[in-house]
């Protein structure tokens, strides 16, 4: 049997055909349009995904499932998104509308970082695992969390919000209404916030130049270029960076002790530099260290494709 993943972005609509071992069969896309009812735009996605079907010479006879990613937060029982800020939805029925084209197949839905950890754990990085957390750190802070094979994320689909857990007490207001949440500290955009911050006081700073002094232009992988290069500016936000994610990572293994963390999102595509200041950063926070292993730290291998494979995935 064949599944149907979607990676449902705001700009654009990823989706593929994916068999029972997590590999991409076909993929096909479509523009995301915001501008036009609800209803409309799951026709688009299933027309597109159906014509996929065709053109790869399947049927809805082959199909088992079909899952979708989304930037927003999931109702798994009753197939609802309360919120999709991206897209404008507000209470759609997503499951219901998009099982009608498909001859009532199974329909899921879950946050795209949860999809995408989900697919680390079945074709990646941290497959073999019993579990692990994935947090994507891109212009928000998300993660997936998967137990057994299986994604857990609560009684009401919010257990994998590792961007809104607060890090520091009355720290910087976040965008959901509260004060010191990780992602503040942990995102693209607090790197980039930081740098212009300190810029402000020291022009004198690699990372000045490397903006041509348009401060619009200071990026996290022009942040991390400069602290590559020893720029103390930009050294000092790298530290910060990596203090606040070894101390979330800490906080999650007291919890969950999951055997691995996978780090994905835009910011991790910086590799190995990333990598081994987190993994000599963590040892310091840890519980029981003496005693017990440490979760091992890997980045996310599968790339853009994460999205498709961890949606077709979902059950």
């Amino acid at each position: 049997m064949i599944r149907i993943g979607m990676d449902i972005g705001g700009t654009g609509i990823q989706m593929g055909i994916v068999n029972d071992q997590g590999v991409i069969l076909a993929k096909d896309g479509v523009v995301t349009h915001t501008d036009i009812p609800f209803s409309e735009q799951i026709s688009q996605m299933s027309e597109c995904a159906l014509n996929l079907l065709k053109k790869n010479n399947y049927t809805l006879q082959d199909l088992a499932s079909v899952g979708a990613g989304v930037p927003g937060v999931a109702d798994q029982r009753t197939g609802v998104i309360p919120k999709c800020v991206n897209l404008g939805w507000e209470n759609v029925p997503f499951r219901e509308e998009m099982s009608k084209h498909f001859g009532g197949r199974p329909v899921f839905i879950d946050n795209d970082a949860t999809v995408a950890g989900l697919a680390e754990s079945v074709a990646g990085v941290s497959a073999g695992t019993s579990s692990s957390v994935f947090i994507t750190l891109g212009t928000g802070v998300g993660g997936g969390i998967i137990i057994n094979g299986r994604v857990w994320n609560g009684a009401h689909g919010i257990g994998s919000e590792i961007g809104h857990m607060t890090l520091e007490l009355e720290g910087e207001p976040c965008t959901c209404g509260n004060k010191g949440c990780l992602e503040r500290y942990c995102s693209a955009t607090a790197i980039i916030r930081q740098a212009r911050q300190i810029l402000q006081f020291h022009p004198e700073s690699m990372m000045m130049e490397m903006c041509k002094g348009d401060l619009s232009a200071v990026n996290a992988r022009l942040v991390f270029a400069a602290a590559k290069e020893q720029d103390p500016c930009a050294v000092k936000i790298f530290r910060r960076y990596v203090t606040c994610l070894a101390q979330a990572i800490n906080t999650i293994t007291a919890i969950l002790d999951p055997e691995m963390f996978v780090l994905g999102g835009g910011v991790s595509k910086s590799g190995a530099f990333l990598l081994d200041a987190v993994r000599e950063e963590v040892p310091k926070y840890a519980l029981f260290k003496d005693a017990f292993p440490l979760p091992r730290i890997e980045i996310a291998r599968l790339g853009t494709d994460a999205g498709i494979i961890g949606a077709a995935m979902l059950h």
